[in-house]
Order: C-alpha cells, then sequence, then structure tokens
C-alpha cells in the first residue's frame, strides 16, 4: 500500500455547500493536517446558511481550526437546494475564489453525491481549479450514495471524538434530524478505517488525478 505523506501543504481550501458538510466530510482529516503541520493557512467556505446556520458554522469552524497558522472563515447565503437554478452566480463566486486563493489543496464534495448542491459544487471545483490536488468528501444521508473511497486518513480515537463532539456541539440546530447522531459518525469511520487496512478509524476521500515524479 502506497502511503502519502502531504507534509509540503501550506495552504488549504475547504469549500462545503451547507453549514456541516465540511465538517462531515473532512473534519478528522482536518484536525490531523494541522495537529502534525502548524503552519497552515486555510480558507473555510460555507455558501449555504441563514443567519442559525451561519453562526453554528463559524463556531464549528473556529473549533476545527484551532491550530491554523491563519484562517479565513467565509459564510455565504445561496439558497439551499436551489444551487443549480443559481449556477452562474455561484461559478462567478468560484472564479473569484481562485482569483483570491491558490491553495496546495482542496477539500469539497463529491462529484457522484445525489444531492444536487453537493454535486454543483465538485463540478465547479473541477472546472476551476485545473492545477490543483482536490480530495473529494463524502456525506451520510438518505440518498444512500456512499461510494468506495480510494484515499483514506488514519485517525486516532482522540481525533474522532474531536470531530464528533464538535459536531454535536455547534450544530444543535440539526440535532433532530434522524441521521445527525454520534453512531452515526463513529459507524463510518469505524468502517472506512477497517477498508483503511491499517487503522481502527479512518476518513474516506476520493482522488481523481494525482501527479507523482520520482526524482
Amino acid at each position: 500500500m502506497f502511503r502519502g505523506i502531504l507534509s509540503s501543504v501550506k495552504s488549504v481550501l475547504c469549500i462545503g455547500a451547507h453549514a456541516d458538510d465540511i465538517e462531515i466530510g473532512c473534519g478528522g482529516a482536518l484536525l490531523t493536517l494541522l495537529q502534525n503541520n502548524p503552519n497552515v493557512q486555510v480558507k473555510w467556505v460555507v455558501l449555504s446558511a441563514d443567519e442559525t446556520r451561519a453562526a453554528e458554522a463559524r463556531d464549528s469552524a473556529e473549533k476545527f481550526l484551532r491550530d491554523a497558522r491563519e484562517k479565513q472563515i467565509v459564510v455565504e447565503r445561496f439558497r439551499d437546494s436551489y444551487f443549480p437554478y443559481d449556477g452562474s452566480e455561484i461559478k462567478e463566486y468560484f472564479s473569484s475564489l481562485a482569483r483570491e486563493f491558490t491553495p496546495d489543496l482542496i477539500f469539497t464534495h463529491r462529484r457522484e453525491d445525489l444531492h444536487q448542491d453537493h454535486r454543483l459544487v465538485a463540478d465547479l471545483t473541477w472546472n476551476t481549479f485545473r492545477q490543483h490536488l482536490i480530495f473529494e468528501y463524502e456525506i451520510p444521508k438518505y440518498e444512500g450514495d456512499l461510494g468506495s473511497p480510494n484515499v483514506f486518513v488514519p485517525l486516532t480515537e482522540s481525533n474522532c471524538q474531536d470531530k464528533i463532539d464538535y459536531l454535536i456541539q455547534s450544530f444543535s440546530s440539526q440535532h433532530s434530524k434522524q441521521w445527525f447522531s454520534s453512531e452515526t459518525f463513529w459507524a463510518l469511520l469505524r468502517l472506512r478505517g477497517i477498508e483503511s487496512g491499517t487503522a481502527a478509524f479512518a476518513e474516506g476521500l476520493y482522488c481523481r488525478k494525482l501527479q507523482v515524479e520520482f526524482s
């Protein structure tokens, strides 16, 4: 099994369609990355949140980015569940992101995600950032569209606990949802850990293009 070390990463762009997407999809990976490499700048972008969810998103991002050298947390107000119909406006926003920030690594939604907002974000990420390392994350939900990741980030039990605690603490507006529970998050982390072959817990990501240099 090839083991890649991302020690050279100095800037990261995290993109989530909704508040809590980034945390659920790659929160553990971010905690691990920032603990092992504190000299990282992070731009954290949530594209859709009302006033309540925006406050939750900012609170959560502060927790997850506790070890970042520099952080910028942006919460926009594009209309939830209507991203494809506002596509041109969102595409222009992505173009502005590319002008403002040149990351070494991008976390975004998975292209096969059945949620229309998530899928558009994934497509626009690839359309906009063509010379970047992109990791796509997954969100467990009603549609049942989890896939087979090809990148695994091993997580300590402590980081798993922090990830889940931050989610539960920050997003009280989601507690009534059947799927939003510590059991859901622990189950997926354990399953991906089994699939990784090397860890008790892991997050699964998807990488479509990876340049390897032998020097």
